[in-house]
């Protein structure tokens, strides 16, 4: 079993927190990336951040001085988004943290496919952005399969708690013979279920966590998660999509 997850855009250098244990399978594929972002003046890359100016100035002065190979952190705590705050996996036992290394895996922009505990560097680089690395128009081109590859390369389900644009990056390769189960955090409104993005981080790192805690090997497990603000609902689920309802 295999869990997807998005990165978060707001990152922090966390060397002080655990140590790196592996290096990104396509790290060289990220430093190329990298490169290619430091020849861009400020003003394109604020065009393909669509930031701020203060935020553009300080994203383009760390991409200045960014290198993948130092002063590397953890991607699990590289990441400080909602979802990742509510995994904590600063208060993982081992068998836990070892759990998510073999477990969880974060789609990346600039690094494709992470496990939890492979050295990153912060960087700004959504995979929806129109990055150009010639001969391809953009980074869903430049990582094509290759995540899917990587991902499908240990058989077995993968569930994805990844958004839809991060999503992207493997659902048009699936084969027949995977599966792939889709988690819906739903609210009913008006007699149709509507998905409220915060909630459904915080239900995202919850799942994560309660995986790692139980130490979750199938996906009938995961349908007992006793989330304090959802429930399984198994007459709007199916084979390859679980749904949860707010209570």
């Amino acid at each position: 079993m295999k869990f997807i997850i998005a990165p978060a855009k707001k990152m922090v250098s966390a060397q002080d927190d655990f140590p790196v244990q592996s290096q990104p399978q396509f790290r060289d594929q990220a430093a190329a990336l990298l490169r290619q972002m430091q020849q861009l003046t400020q003003a394109e890359m604020q065009s393909l951040w669509q930031t701020s100016d203060r935020l553009t100035q300080a994203a383009y002065q760390q991409l200045q001085t960014s290198d993948v190979t130092r002063q590397q952190s953890p991607a699990i705590f590289s990441y400080v988004g909602i979802q990742y705050q509510y995994m904590a996996p600063d208060l993982l036992d081992d068998a836990g943290l070892a759990y998510i290394q073999q477990h969880l895996r974060i789609l990346s922009g600039l690094y494709g496919i992470l496990r939890p505990f492979d050295g990153i560097v912060p960087y700004r680089l959504e995979m929806q952005t129109r990055l150009a690395v010639p001969p391809y128009r953009h980074l869903y081109n430049f990582w094509g399969d290759r995540l899917y590859q990587a991902l499908t390369a240990i058989p077995g389900p993968i569930i994805n708690l990844a958004s839809d644009e991060y999503a992207k990056t493997i659902r048009p390769y699936l084969q027949p013979n995977d599966t792939f189960i889709d988690i819906r955090f739903t609210h009913l409104v008006n007699g149709k279920l509507k998905t409220r993005a915060t909630y459904a981080k915080i239900a995202r790192g919850e799942m994560i966590r309660y995986a790692a805690m139980h130490q979750v090997s199938t996906v009938a497990e995961l349908t007992e998660f006793d989330s304090p603000a959802y429930r399984y609902d198994q007459e709007r689920s199916t084979e390859t999509e679980l749904v949860f309802v707010a209570k």
